[in-house]
């Protein structure tokens, strides 16, 4: 599970997930405490983390731009426990949204000043696929056909003084009608743009590290050749 806090990567796994060939700069023990002074940068890993210490975690990367760090990892025997302490200090709230594709094109909008893939919280009673189908037509006026899941994607803001945790459900979607295309204005999307894939990788540089996780994850089963 990947969570991004302020843009940060938090991720939460167990032993038999660690990637023997990634390398961490700093590690901790599970009888270590939270560094009150310490150099967060690259890439950081906790064994077996107190509650303690991921309050202090949570609280430090929320409140803090640590710009040379890259990435967290709580590592575990217990994952569910791990998790489920970790969201019991969040409200949860749920959304969905799509990857397009037209042919060799993906479809981004635009809203407050970066590139985006159109999403929204879900209405009541509604499934995750019902959810992502909706807001992708409303937000962006075409026609869809669902494809296949993608993944989920977790990130945390601050809403009238209350952590918030937002699941977001992925689909892979291709367009059917872009005929009447525009940006749902009232939503604050300013604009609605068809992109190669290597555009499109560009493009989203300016854009939240979690979309740039999604589009990577979107590519490893879903890349098509470009046409030039």
């Amino acid at each position: 599970m990947r969570i991004f806090v302020n843009d940060k990567p938090l991720d939460l796994i167990s032993y038999e997930e660690l990637d023997p060939a990634k390398t961490y700069e700093s590690i901790f023990q599970p009888e270590d405490e939270l560094p009150a002074h310490f150099p967060w940068q690259d890439d950081v890993l906790f064994h077996e983390p107190s509650h303690d210490l991921i309050i202090g975690l949570l609280y430090l990367l929320r409140t803090r731009k640590l710009k040379d760090l890259d990435s967290v990892t709580l590592i575990t025997k217990d994952k569910p426990a791990l998790k489920q302490f970790v969201k019991s200090r969040f409200l949860i709230i749920k959304a969905a949204g799509g990857v397009i594709a037209k042919k060799d094109k993906i479809l981004l909008i635009f809203r407050l000043g970066k590139w985006d893939f159109p999403k929204g919280k879900f209405d009541k009673g509604e499934t995750p696929e019902q959810c992502a189908m909706r807001e992708v037509e409303e937000e962006c006026a075409v026609k869809v056909k669902m494809n296949t899941h993608v993944c989920n994607t977790w990130h945390t803001y601050t809403q009238n003084r209350k952590s918030i945790l937002k699941k977001t459900f992925w689909y892979a979607m291709d367009c059917v009608n872009d005929t009447t295309m525009k940006p749902q204005e009232e939503e604050g999307i300013e604009d609605i743009r068809w992109f190669y894939e290597n555009e499109a990788k560009t493009a989203l540089i300016n854009s939240y590290p979690s979309m740039r996780f999604l589009f990577k994850q979107y590519l490893k089963n879903h890349s098509k050749p470009q046409i030039l």
